[in-house]
């Protein structure tokens, strides 16, 4: 069931914090710049370092991809690690925001089945962005109940989901070799 604030939210250029598939992330529309840069303020996150993009499936990610280093083989291969768990880097779309890949040339990329992420990227028809819910450098929030009251006064919203139960956040790997970054 979609939550209709968060999609007017997030249509608004909101911040949100939301379930993932270990703890709780802190996501807004890729597209809104000025959503972009409040929520790496509101984190404390370095631009610098790019961020992970999640869908509920692969073509919410297509315009954010160089689609000529997708051949039918390696989008097989991107498939067969999906859903959850497993985030995957692969190369950007060229007109790609800064503020989204930060100093790479690449963008970090995850379908996920969670069910609240899934409703609310099908309502928006693209993917959230998706850090951790916490100040950089402390302990990500399991649950909504534990996220730091001083982020959530500077956020725009909660999705009081659940997680998926995994008991860590995501690993990164390219997309092509398989080499794992986290």
């Amino acid at each position: 069931m979609i939550d209709q604030q968060a999609v007017s939210i997030f249509r608004n250029g909101g911040v949100i914090a939301y379930p993932t598939e270990a703890v709780f992330g802190l996501g807004c529309d890729p597209d809104n710049e000025r959503a972009l840069e409040r929520l790496l303020a509101i984190k404390q996150r370095s631009p610098t370092k790019g961020l992970i993009l999640l869908a509920s499936d692969f073509s919410q990610l297509l315009p954010y991809l160089d689609r000529r280093q997708l051949s039918p083989a390696l989008i097989q291969k991107i498939m067969s690690r999906w859903p959850d768990g497993i985030t995957q880097v692969l190369q950007k779309n060229s007109t790609l925001s800064p503020l989204l890949s930060g100093q790479f040339e690449s963008i970090a990329v995850r379908i996920t089945s969670q069910p609240d992420v899934v409703a609310l990227c099908r309502a928006v028809n693209r993917p959230i962005v998706s850090t951790s819910a916490n100040l950089s450098g402390l302990s990500p929030a399991p649950d909504w109940q534990s996220l730091d009251p001083k982020l959530v006064e500077k956020i725009d919203y909660v999705i009081k989901g659940k997680t998926l139960g995994f008991d860590q956040p995501s690993t990164i790997v390219d997309a092509i070799t398989g080499q794992q970054f986290r």
